[in-house]
């Protein structure tokens, strides 16, 4: 039990960073207000009532109340399995990244309604949907879980006789 304690302190870093962050812009730009910070990345502030990459942002409504519900679920999941997975570091990791950013665009639906995003990539006319910090942990949590499984998998086969 102790040990699981950092990983939710990892989580906890995770939602100070993203909520300082999204603070930070809300307090300098204003709805759609776009910096250019380089030729493929731009600061902007927008507003997503959706899932990730901005999925059912114009569903009308329903979304919000089902993702706070989901975020929820994903939450009480997450943090038993952290509870319950001692020694592997890779999935405890990514377990407290999906956490961390879970618990931030939570905060956010919670208090708005929606999720503040700001982060803008772009190629070639092209942009990806803008995110934020949270969505950055989920994702690489996401990344390392799928990693540690693979690792795993390799570790019993080569343990087994």
């Amino acid at each position: 039990m102790l040990s699981a304690w950092r990983w939710f302190a990892l989580a906890l870093g995770v939602v100070i960073a993203d909520q300082v962050t999204k603070a930070l812009v809300l307090a300098r730009f204003s709805l759609g207000e776009r910096v250019e910070l380089t030729s493929f990345f731009n600061m902007v502030l927008v507003y997503n009532k959706g899932a990730a990459f901005s999925l059912l942002s114009d569903a009308g409504g329903w979304q919000t109340p089902a993702l706070v519900v989901f975020a929820l679920a994903a939450i009480g999941v997450v943090g038993a399995f952290i509870m319950r997975s001692p020694g592997r570091t890779m999935l405890l990791t990514g377990l407290a990244l999906i956490l961390g950013g879970a618990l931030g665009n939570l905060i956010d639906r919670l208090r708005f309604g929606q999720v503040v995003d700001f982060l803008d990539f772009h190629a070639a006319g092209w942009h990806w949907p803008a995110f934020n910090v949270a969505d950055s942990a989920i994702t690489v949590g996401a990344a390392l879980l799928i990693l540690e499984g693979f690792v795993h998998r390799e570790g019993r086969a080569r343990s087994a006789p």
